[in-house]
C-alpha cells in the first residue's frame, strides 16, 4: 500500500500550496513594509545633506528590493484570487491549436508561475502576468548592482582614509 502523502506528491494536477501563498503573502508584505518606512526615513531634510554615494547606490539597491517584493506580491494576489477552476479554465482557454488534453497543471515560486504542461511538452504559463518575472530578474540586477557598488565605493573610502591617517 501506498502511503497517501506519496500519492499526493506524485499528482501531476497541482498548483500552488495555499499554505505557500499565505506565507509568501505575510512575509513579502513585512518585507515591503520595512524598506518602504526605511527609505521614507531617508526622505527627510536632515539626511539629504549627509547622502554619499555609497549611501545613494545603498538606497537605490533597496528600492530595487522594494519594488521588487511589491511585484512579487502582485503575483502572489493573481495566483491566490484564481481558484482551481479558474486556474483549469485560464489553461483550456490558452490551450495552443494542436494539443488535444493537457497532462498537468504545477506552480512553481521561483520563477512565479502556474503552469499547464502539455503531452508533447510544451508547456505555457498562466494567471500571472507575464510582465512579473522579467521585471523580477531585471529589479534583481540592480540591486546587485547597487550592493556591489555601494560596497566598492565604501571598500574605496576605508582604503582612502587609511592612506591618510
Amino acid at each position: 500500500m501506498v502511503p497517501p502523502q506519496l500519492v499526493l506528491a506524485a499528482d501531476p494536477w497541482q498548483g500552488h500550496d495555499v499554505g505557500g501563498l499565505f506565507v509568501g503573502l505575510f512575509a513579502g508584505a513585512a518585507v515591503l513594509v520595512g524598506l518602504t518606512v526605511y527609505l521614507a526615513s531617508r526622505l527627510a531634510p536632515a539626511n539629504f545633506r549627509r547622502y554619499t554615494p555609497v549611501r545613494v547606490c545603498r538606497d537605490v539597491s533597496l528600492l530595487a528590493v522594494a519594488l521588487g517584493s511589491a511585484l512579487y506580491l502582485w503575483g502572489l494576489f493573481h495566483l491566490l484570487l484564481t481558484d482551481e477552476q479558474d486556474q483549469a479554465e485560464e489553461c483550456e482557454l490558452r490551450r495552443p491549436a494542436g494539443v488535444a488534453r493537457l497532462v498537468g497543471l504545477r506552480g512553481d515560486f521561483v520563477p512565479l508561475r502556474l503552469v499547464c504542461e502539455t503531452p508533447n511538452g510544451h508547456d505555457y504559463d498562466v494567471v500571472v502576468p507575464g510582465y512579473i518575472n522579467p521585471s523580477l530578474t531585471v529589479l534583481l540586477l540592480l540591486a546587485l548592482a547597487g550592493a556591489v557598488a555601494a560596497g566598492l565605493l565604501h571598500r574605496g573610502q576605508r582604503s582612502s582614509t587609511r592612506k591618510k591617517g
